[in-house]
């Protein structure tokens, strides 16, 4: 991810802007933005800390506690879920970070905190595509022998290490030039991104880009502009539900991560000099905050949008919290889905919209 160092000036001279690293968080040297970032950041990322960290900790809960045999896409949610929850841990050190503009937490955690935050970053995207794969090979090839093998324990076990795999190969260049230095000021350090050539910046924005939005979000076009011709065509009332909630999906992916990587793109642009400006480096900075902010809080959405929609899922949270708070909700009654013909492999005994909720 980008973020901005706090120690860079407007000169001409931008290669602390290029110094890219999580957590460093204020967009230039105007003290009333300073300001503002010290306050508006440790907020933001508090927040997005606390209401993931429960929402994906639940989920864990729910499908560690029922696991009962190997599922493709409770795998995939549960990883899904972990890569969030990776992504999360790291927040608390970038808003003490964003808060006193300084690094205190050593070199070694530098390199630790900012492996966290890209394997959290890298994993729960690709794992979102794995689970819209999955979904798409169930609807779309139900019956063809060679794709329903690779459910199979081993493929299971062997999808997940190559997607974790995919994830920390992505985020190596990132955690190996992550550096500690010291700033401007004196007895300040700074956790940043430092790139051994400016080759290096260009590959950094390309592959964010490439990533995070263009390769998932055309993987999910692809995939559900082929799903839902077929949930359409089945005879069920809430075939219906099932496409919105893949409309929904889309949706959010792209209103939450499209303007993350439009500020990206700009910047990359920035850097071969099309708007080296000094204003376009103060917006850009300015941007990226916002941005970023609306970006992490998809982490929050995760556990919504994948588990909690399914009535499946919610049952077992219930049957959860009853154990956990009996006196609460002792008396909150579980619906039982019902299901009178099995409509596609792994789309028997729960509503057409458990099914669609992993894609």
């Amino acid at each position: 991810m980008a973020m901005i160092s706090p120690n860079e000036t407007t000169s001409e001279d931008y290669s602390d802007y290029y110094n890219l690293t999580p957590g460093d968080y204020s967009p230039h040297n105007t003290n009333n933005i300073k300001a503002f970032s010290r306050v508006f950041l440790p907020t933001i990322y508090s927040i997005v800390f606390i209401v993931g960290l429960i929402g994906n900790g639940l989920v864990l809960c729910v499908l560690v506690k029922y696991h009962k045999r190997s599922n493709m896409s409770d795998v995939c949610l549960f990883n899904l879920a972990l890569s969030d929850l990776l992504f999360l841990l790291s927040l608390p050190f970038w808003a003490h970070y964003a808060a006193i503009t300084q690094w205190v937490f050593g070199r070694f955690m530098c390199h630790a905190v900012t492996a966290l935050y890209m394997l959290g970053y890298y994993g729960s995207i690709f794992f979102m595509m794995l689970m819209t794969i999955d979904r798409y090979a169930v609807i779309v090839h139900t019956h063809t022998s060679l794709l329903s093998k690779y459910r199979s324990v081993r493929a299971i076990i062997a999808l997940i290490l190559f997607t974790w795999t995919l994830s920390l190969v992505a985020s190596l260049p990132n955690i190996i030039f992550s550096q500690t230095s010291m700033s401007n000021k004196p007895n300040e350090s700074t956790c940043s991104f430092e790139h051994p050539n400016p080759k290096w910046r260009l590959f950094f924005y390309i592959e964010l880009n490439i990533l995070s939005l263009i390769i998932p979000l055309s993987v999910m076009v692809f995939c559900y502009s082929r799903i839902i011709p077929i949930l359409m065509s089945m005879k069920s009332q809430k075939k219906h539900k099932a496409v919105r909630l893949i409309l929904v999906l889309v949706s959010v992916f792209f209103i939450f991560w499209t303007p993350y990587n439009v500020v990206i793109f700009l910047k990359f642009l920035h850097q071969l000099g099309y708007i080296n400006t000094s204003q376009w480096y103060q917006d850009l900075n300015m941007a990226m905050e916002w941005v970023e902010s609306i970006a992490f809080t998809h982490c929050c959405l995760n556990p919504i949008i994948y588990a909690f929609v399914g009535q499946r899922f919610r049952n077992l949270f219930l049957k959860i919290l009853k154990e956990w708070f009996p006196l609460c909700f002792g008396q909150c009654p579980i619906i039982e889905s019902e299901c009178s013909q099995r409509m596609t492999t792994m789309y028997s005994c729960s509503s057409v919209t458990d099914q669609s909720q992993n894609i």
